[in-house]
């Protein structure tokens, strides 16, 4: 019992010896471990405003701020604010740093982590030093990753809005889908909020997209920058439209759009590559067709990656323009080629004719699925051709 009792007294009197050291090495370790990471949070800060000389970190709690930002530091000289933004390109989780003056202008930028495959993301930043909140558009995108590099434009855009939020001034911080959502309520409120994008199967001139309202109140037809709202009965309820007779006419062709169904067995050739053909009384075409991206590596070669290939519907005038193009469907990686999904893509094949279809910018690092998703656009021409009593 004795031992027992003198053993316990040994253990309790190391333990407590043990403790004391690791907090007097604490006490002296923290500090210097403290001073080593704030050098390194500055030396960051410092790369994107070179004249700084202290931070702190601002609390965002109190502030209304774009979605993208995940932190905020303040010069405490008043130098300006250093902003961390998270964004997406084409990829995932695109890592900003920006600085921006007491005065708007930008002090620096960079891309401190990123998932596209570019590269040339990591030295695009440069070209926002010395610009303002009027120049960042004007900024050269590259060619051939407009969706990164548009992403890059509008994280240093959130930066500039957070700085002048923080300096007590006011922006408007709504996403784009925010903006649009406003924009068909503001056109037509009969919609009551709730609108879905029409997949356009007739050329309306001049018209860059229509959405309809779900309670089928009417339609909004998107010219430019104007938003046109429209009741399912032709009154046009916007103010101050030219030529409203021509929306009146807008909705009679929807109206009266009906879509034929064209029997594919009697077309073999095409059943390998065409889901479903339709054509409407213009004699406009609306056909599904199929890519072989990732999913399907080299023309019908199936890929283990997911075995499935890349499904477009696209709708072409008789003249070969394509009206509209959307995907059905993809199985391409997610964060790189899925970018085949999103109307930033898609939507730049709007427009185009048999003679510069290709002329598009590629997803960045998916090449697979940018020339799958090409070749189901060229699949769609052939189709045309075949179904008008040509050859394929």
């Amino acid at each position: 019992m004795k031992n027992s009792i003198k053993n316990l007294t040994v253990f309790v009197c190391i333990c407590t010896v043990i403790t004391v050291l690791l907090a007097i090495t604490n006490s002296i370790t923290a500090p210097i471990i403290e001073k080593n990471q704030n050098a390194s949070v500055n030396a960051a800060l410092l790369e994107v405003m070179p004249e700084g000389k202290d931070f702190e970190e601002v609390d965002l709690t109190e502030y209304e701020l774009p979605a993208t930002v995940a932190e905020v530091f303040r010069e405490t000289e008043g130098q300006g604010y250093v902003a961390k933004l998270v964004t997406a390109g084409y990829g995932s989780d695109m890592v900003v740093m920006c600085g921006v003056n007491a005065d708007g202008v930008v002090t620096g930028a960079v891309c401190t982590a990123s998932n596209e495959t570019l590269g040339k993301e990591k030295t695009y930043g440069e070209g926002f030093t010395g610009k303002n909140a009027d120049e960042v558009d004007a900024v050269d995108t590259i060619a051939g990753a407009t969706k990164t590099t548009e992403a890059y434009k509008n994280a240093v855009k959130d930066a500039l809005n957070t700085a002048i939020i923080l300096g007590g001034g006011s922006v408007d911080i709504r996403t784009e889908e925010e903006i649009l959502a406003d924009n068909l309520n503001a056109a037509l409120p009969e919609g009551e909020g709730s609108f879905e994008k029409w997949f356009m199967v007739e050329q309306l001139d001049s018209v860059d997209a229509v959405y309809a309202a779900e309670n089928g109140a009417g339609y909004v037809f998107v010219t430019g920058e104007q938003f046109v709202g429209v009741k399912a009965d032709g009154t046009v309820v916007t103010d101050g439209v030219t030529a409203p007779e021509s929306f009146a006419g807008f909705v009679a062709t929807i109206q009266a759009s009906v879509l034929e169904d064209i029997d594919l067995s009697v077309y073999p050739d095409l059943e390998a590559t065409v889901v479903s053909a339709k054509k409407t009384a213009s004699g406009s075409y609306v056909l599904e067709t199929k890519g072989a991206g990732y999913g399907i590596k080299g023309g019908d070669e199936y890929h283990p990656a997911s075995n499935e290939y890349i499904r477009v519907r696209v709708s072409v005038t008789p003249d070969f323009k394509i009206i509209d193009c959307l995907t059905v469907s993809e199985a391409e990686t997610d964060g790189l080629g899925d970018a085949c999904a999103d109307e930033s893509f898609y939507g730049q094949f709007a427009g185009k004719s048999e003679a510069d279809y290709t002329e598009i910018d590629a997803i960045s690092g998916a090449t697979l699925t940018t020339n799958g998703y090409i070749q189901a656009i060229e699949r769609a021409f052939a189709a045309i051709k075949v179904l008008n009593g040509g050859a394929q």
